[in-house]
């Protein structure tokens, strides 16, 4: 009895088994395998095949990859077999061509072929790292080597981002829809130590990662304007159609600003200092997503970033909390850096500057740390006479939101607010009397202090409802009542604004500026990192 005939003899369910395990000997790349024992005969080709059996599929789908965040974000019904199998299909294809390094160049015969392949291996690999719980990441970086093929896309003199090639023509990288995700993954997969021994390789990495970091006028914080706290949606932003676990999404990627961010200024004190200097320590920078010991990575650190790709694409912006920033996540003390230029070689960039000059201007890093704490105002008043209570206004982006003339007084477990125009007095509660009331929180301020070089300060600010941008006012005094209007022409208040990437590992990524220069004009800049205190 021949081989391919002993295998016909066996039970489907049994033969099931022997295909489920052919076909996950390994976790990492397709399931080859599987193949030899798919073309034994005819009979157990129909038996195992991807149309006839796709809970076969499915199952090794959920073998090789992360599930557990598309279930909690999307719902239960993505488990379903023909789903699951036509993702593992999907998957696999695109899978093979980063592998290939398929967009990664720019073909001058064919300088746009593949153009949508490329976005659609990029969503893909952005939307895994957001859903990796471990599984994702190891397809990623061991199979398709996404690393190798994003130094490629970034700093390789053909690299399909055109950075090198348009800062060599004097011309700033764009900021377009692919480099965004692209920089976003870059920060996900980053290694120093890896890119430490490419740096003799792509002479341009530091180039672009500094003028994407710190060419604010060029690259902004996020979108829509951090000058808006409830912007006008009309023509902000163009959504991306993504099909996802066989659904279409609407969604936009962040901007490329906050991993640029973290990205330079990681490299740029930890790789290009430590190799002029090898007794150099930066325990207070950022730790990448990739440092963390494998075991360790949850999915659910990247909830709320989710989430803001698809608020971001919201018809109407409101003042609903929406999952875009997890309740008392800022709680505590933060550690980092904030950069600052010389100021010509600034007034140089605002007035039109090649990209080399600013390029060549010095960057000076301060160390900074920061205790901050997190209130709520809870909408007790809906549940007593059925209405909703008004939260603080939209005020001044220069002083972090809050309306010209408010004065807030912090007492041990919450914040008195008053507003002027307005009698009633809010108060803002600590998370942990408002963490059973998640979905009654309408507004979040944080109050803090902290200290640098330059001295102490206090801070406070508030969190942007629909997209969890963050926005401090930083003045250089103390005082247990804080003012939040200010001294005309004072030069000891800066603003700082940003989002928080990541949560329980996360990092506050963003710029700051001068509090002088009228919001709707650029101003004198910089960037920052802080990092929960370990």
């Amino acid at each position: 009895m021949s081989a391919a005939t002993s295998l016909e003899l066996v039970p489907q369910e049994v033969l099931e088994q022997i295909a489920f395990f052919t076909a996950t000997q390994s976790l990492i790349g397709p399931p080859t395998q599987l193949l030899p024992l798919l073309g034994t005969s005819r009979s157990i080709y129909q038996s195992l095949s991807f149309e006839q059996n796709p809970y076969l599929y499915a199952r090794i789908f959920e073998y090789k990859f992360d599930v557990r965040a598309a279930i909690r974000r999307l719902g239960p019904h993505v488990c379903g077999a023909r789903i699951l199998a036509n993702e593992l299909r999907k998957r696999l294809v695109l899978l093979k061509l980063i592998r290939a390094r398929s967009g990664s160049r720019i073909h001058p015969a064919e300088p746009d072929r593949s153009s949508q392949t490329t976005i659609d291996l990029l969503w893909l690999a952005y939307l895994m790292m957001l859903e990796n719980d471990g599984k994702n990441e190891q397809q990623l970086r061991d199979y398709a080597h996404m690393d190798a093929w994003l130094m490629e896309y970034w700093f390789d003199d053909g690299g399909a981002s055109s950075a090198t090639r348009m800062i060599a023509l004097g011309k700033w990288p764009l900021e377009e829809e692919k480099n965004s995700i692209a920089m976003w993954l870059f920060w996900f997969l980053l290694r120093p130590e890896s890119v430490q021994q490419s740096l003799s390789k792509y002479r341009a990495l530091e180039t672009v990662l500094k003028l994407t970091a710190l060419a604010a006028n060029r690259y902004a914080i996020c979108q829509p304007s951090w000058a808006e706290f409830l912007p006008e949606p009309q023509g902000i932003i163009s959504p991306s159609v993504i099909t996802h676990f066989s659904e279409t999404y609407r969604m936009t990627p962040p901007t490329l600003a906050p991993p640029a961010i973290l990205s330079y200024l990681t490299l740029a004190t930890r790789v290009l200092v430590t190799r002029r200097s090898p007794n150099y320590t930066a325990s207070h920078l950022p730790q990448t997503p990739s440092s963390f010991p494998l075991s360790t990575r949850r999915s659910e650190e990247w909830d709320a970033d989710w989430q803001r790709c698809v608020n971001l694409d919201q018809a109407n912006f409101s003042r609903t909390l929406s999952g875009t920033y997890i309740l008392g996540s800022i709680e505590g003390v933060w550690e980092g850096l904030f950069t600052y230029t010389e100021f010509t070689a600034y007034s140089s960039l605002l007035s039109g500057g090649a990209p080399q000059l600013f390029h060549k201007s010095l960057v000076a890093h301060h160390r900074q740390t920061w205790k901050l704490r997190e209130y709520h105002l809870i909408d007790a008043q809906e549940d007593l006479i059925g209405e909703k209570a008004r939260p603080l206004g939209s005020g001044d982006p220069l002083k972090a939101y809050f309306p010209t003339g408010t004065r807030m007084q912090e007492l041990s477990d919450s914040v008195e607010v008053r507003e002027p125009g307005r009698e009633e007095v809010l108060r803002y509660c600590r998370p942990f009397r408002s963490a059973t009331q998640d979905r009654k929180v309408i507004d979040i301020i944080v109050v803090g202090e902290g200290h640098s070089a330059w001295g102490q300060f206090s801070l406070y600010g508030r969190v942007r409802p629909w997209d969890g941008f963050i926005s401090f006012s930083k003045e250089y005094t103390a005082s247990l009542i804080i003012p939040v209007e200010q001294v005309e022409g004072d030069r000891g208040r800066w603003l700082y604004r940003g989002y928080l990437v990541g949560n329980a590992n996360g990092h506050l990524s963003g710029r700051w500026r001068d509090t002088l220069s009228p919001s709707h004009v650029s101003g004198y800049e910089g960037c920052f990192v802080m990092s929960r205190r370990r």
